[in-house]
């Protein structure tokens, strides 16, 4: 007799990833725009070496060490911690 097994969670359907991975975060996902980083006062990160991130799901922020390591990056896949960071990235932006 089979048991009835709990299927494992599978991919959102209908979400696309236009990111090089899932949960990594990758050079070309680095906002560089000037104007941004200083309505956000980034300058002023530069020496805890912090960068600026956005991918499909809005903005966060995250370690230089974090960038293109082929590791997953915490500060782009922790729910709570984006939802908090985009709304003031929006917010300082006037977007929100």
């Amino acid at each position: 007799m089979a048991k009835n097994f709990i299927k494992p969670r599978k991919h959102e359907t209908g979400r696309t990833i236009t990111t090089k991975s899932a949960y990594g975060t990758h050079s070309n996902m680095l906002v560089t725009d000037e104007e941004v980083l200083k309505r956000l006062h980034f300058d002023e990160f530069e020496t805890v070496q912090l960068v600026l991130a956005q991918d499909d799901e809005g903005y966060y922020i995250t370690r230089k060490d974090r960038v293109d390591t082929g590791l997953a990056d915490p500060n782009r896949y922790a729910s709570q911690y984006r939802e908090e960071m985009n709304s003031t990235i929006l917010e300082a932006l006037g977007n929100g």
